[in-house]
C-alpha cells in the first residue's frame, strides 16, 4: 500500500503544480484506515490557489479526484481527495 500512497501522492502534487501559483506551499496530507481499505489525502494550499484547483463548478478538481480514485479502485482501495485552504486544515 505505501507504494499506492506514494504514487497516487506524486499525481496530485504533478497534477496542481502548474495550476497554482504557490506550489513550494502545497502539502499533501495523508491518512489510510486501520483495516487499509481506504486512503485520505488532504491537499493543502494557499487560499488563492484552491479556487484555481477546484476550477470553473468543480470540473478540474473533479477530474483529479477521479483520475485517484481509479488508481485505488485498481488496487481495491477506496480513495478520497480532500482539497483544502491552510485556514480549513487548521480547524480540520
Amino acid at each position: 500500500m505505501h507504494k499506492l500512497t506514494e504514487s497516487i501522492g506524486k499525481y496530485l502534487l504533478a497534477a496542481v503544480s502548474p495550476l497554482i501559483r504557490n506550489p513550494e506551499k502545497a502539502e499533501l496530507r495523508v491518512a489510510s484506515t486501520p483495516a487499509g481499505d481506504m486512503l485520505r489525502f488532504r491537499l493543502v494550499l494557499e487560499q488563492e490557489d484552491v479556487a484555481r484547483v477546484i476550477g470553473r463548478n468543480g470540473m478540474t478538481a473533479s477530474a483529479i479526484r477521479s483520475l485517484a480514485k481509479a488508481a485505488g479502485e485498481k488496487a481495491g482501495i477506496k480513495v478520497v481527495v480532500h482539497i483544502l485552504s491552510r485556514e480549513e486544515a487548521e480547524t480540520a
